[in-house]
């Protein structure tokens, strides 16, 4: 069985990681495998419809990413705000963090932050000597593997279509090919999952079983669950939108409106109770995404569909090509 951390492993050329997005969201490339006969077929995202059967229905991730990235005005200090906790009170991560221990202080906009507190993980609780919108001239919190900083393209391309609900740390990136026209071809319902830093925080145990997810807020609305209801197969778009299906409360088989938090980590051997087809994008090796996927379409599978992908010069992670699973 699949459980230790290095089962999770593939090698891949940095050159393959995609820094940039296409100039049209349309344009990637889509690897599909077919679990049943374990075949891979190399098409176009723009073709995902003809790979649907009547009743099937898409399920995606409205969550729209703050602007929650922010550096001192010495510049000196990154912060990441990861949550208000009230008008001048707010929880984030900071590099470096040995400047940034309890009691000491620093300026953004000329407003002075404190740290109250260091918690156990890392995080820190600041506390602002006025109540300001931190988010406000924030930029994005682009990955640390697109080696850049944000820019104005960001700004809309690092944001799905359909974002709306603002609370996200990163962009539910399977959405991210989408355009208006194409979903307006295919039946599809919304929920909401805000990503936190704990879908990104790294495995450390060798065994995976001992990982823990943090709990992420997620909420679906009574009519999208009616509409889910009706679907003869749910098509998940990205993994935050199978972990909501996957968490969910479902009575007699039927999904029911309603908001929570999930913490919950897929990783082989799970059943699926929920989910029957996977969209979603190319994931890092050793990530809690690539281990969900393995339990979708097998790991052994999904790494020699990764190795063929690599030979075949796909684009990789975030703002890379995508993959579906039938």
């Amino acid at each position: 069985m699949s459980s230790r951390l290095n089962d999770y492993e593939y090698p891949l050329p940095d050159e393959l990681i995609a820094h940039r997005p296409l100039p049209r969201r349309e344009d990637s490339r889509m690897m599909v495998l077919h679990r049943r006969p374990q075949t891979i077929e190399h098409r176009q995202f723009r073709e995902l419809k003809t790979f649907l059967h009547p009743g099937d229905f898409l399920v995606l991730n409205n969550t729209r990413v703050l602007a929650a990235r922010r550096f001192s005005d010495n510049g000196a200090i990154e912060f990441l705000f990861l949550e208000r906790l009230g008008p001048a009170r707010w929880k984030c991560l900071v590099k470096p963090g040995r400047k940034m221990r309890v009691g000491a202080t620093s300026k953004i906009d000329n407003v002075v932050l404190c740290v109250e507190e260091v918690l156990p993980d890392g995080e820190r609780i600041i506390v602002l000597n006025e109540g300001v919108d931190l988010y406000t001239g924030g930029s994005m919190p682009l990955p640390p593997y697109i080696g850049r900083e944000s820019d104005s393209e960001d700004e809309t391309r690092y944001q799905t279509v359909f974002a709306q609900a603002p609370g996200a740390l990163a962009a539910p990136t399977a959405g991210l090919h989408f355009t208006q026209e194409i979903l307006n071809e295919i039946p599809h319902a919304f929920v909401t999952l805000h990503v936190g830093t704990g879908t990104f925080r790294p495995v450390r145990s060798e065994k995976i079983a001992e990982h823990r997810m943090h709990p992420e807020w997620f909420s679906i609305s009574t009519e999208a669950a009616n509409e889910i209801n009706k679907a003869k197969r749910i098509v998940a778009v990205g993994t935050t939108s199978v972990r909501v299906l996957e968490s969910a409360h479902w009575e007699n088989g039927k999904l029911i409106g309603h908001t929570g938090s999930s913490d919950l980590f897929i990783y082989p051997p799970y059943r699926f109770q929920h989910v029957d087809l996977l969209f979603t994008n190319f994931h890092l090796p050793r990530s809690t995404l690539l281990m969900l996927v393995s339990a979708f379409a097998g790991r052994e599978f999904l790494l020699r569909a990764y190795d063929e992908a690599i030979r075949e010069r796909y684009r990789f992670y975030s703002y890379g090509d995508c993959m579906l699973i039938s």
